[in-house]
């Protein structure tokens, strides 16, 4: 029970990330499409693994009975992706350095306050890259969602040796209980063929 309510929650927290970063880095590949050229290497690739797993976090999320049996199969999966990640964000690392926001001083002017007296302001003017912002908000989510999938990847795998421990549990329980039952029922016959064979050698 516990595990479906991280594993469901973590699950949630990809899928919010991997949407807006799907989103604007899909922006940004059809920009290049429209002028046909060729998308640079640290948009490509960071689309293609955002793809790839908000379609592996949706599939997982709702056929979660599934994934719970094969849990260890989704830890190696979910650990692969952090890899993808991590390779994801390092073609993109230029962009953590860059300011992607410029604030500039405008014309001082004055504000009258009638017999207050008077006061000089000054203007400040703020102006955000929308491409930079977009890059930068993608590189985010995309170092968030190594952390995600890491997450999730010692959830399923932590569930899977406890499942398998089970699994085993049972079965040498059923074993034990089936060579017990089998041994009962045969001692009865087992006794009655020995005392049959006595009453033979003595007749």
């Amino acid at each position: 029970m516990m595990f479906a309510i991280f594993f469901a929650f973590w699950r949630f927290m990809q899928i919010i990330t991997l949407i807006p970063t799907m989103g604007m880095l899909a922006y940004f590949v059809n920009g290049y499409v429209q002028i046909n050229a060729l998308t640079p290497d640290y948009i490509l690739v960071l689309f293609i693994v955002s793809v790839l797993a908000l379609a592996w976090s949706i599939y997982t999320l709702f056929s979660y009975h599934r994934s719970s049996a094969n849990a260890t199969f989704v830890a190696i999966v979910d650990l692969l992706f952090v890899g993808a990640f991590i390779g994801a964000v390092y073609a993109l690392r230029f962009i953590a350095g860059a300011d992607c926001t410029s604030i500039t001083q405008g014309d001082p002017y004055d504000v009258s306050f009638g017999p207050f007296g008077s006061a000089s302001l000054t203007n400040w003017d703020a102006s955000v890259d929308k491409t930079c912002a977009m890059l930068k908000a993608s590189f985010a989510f995309g170092i968030m969602n190594c952390v995600f999938f890491f997450i999730t990847s010692v959830l399923a795998c932590l569930h899977g040796d406890r499942m398998s421990s089970s699994d085993r549990t049972t079965y040498y329980r059923e074993t034990h209980t089936h060579r017990h039952g089998h041994r009962s029922s045969r001692s009865p016959h087992s006794r009655h063929s020995t005392h049959s064979s006595h009453r033979r050698v003595y007749v």
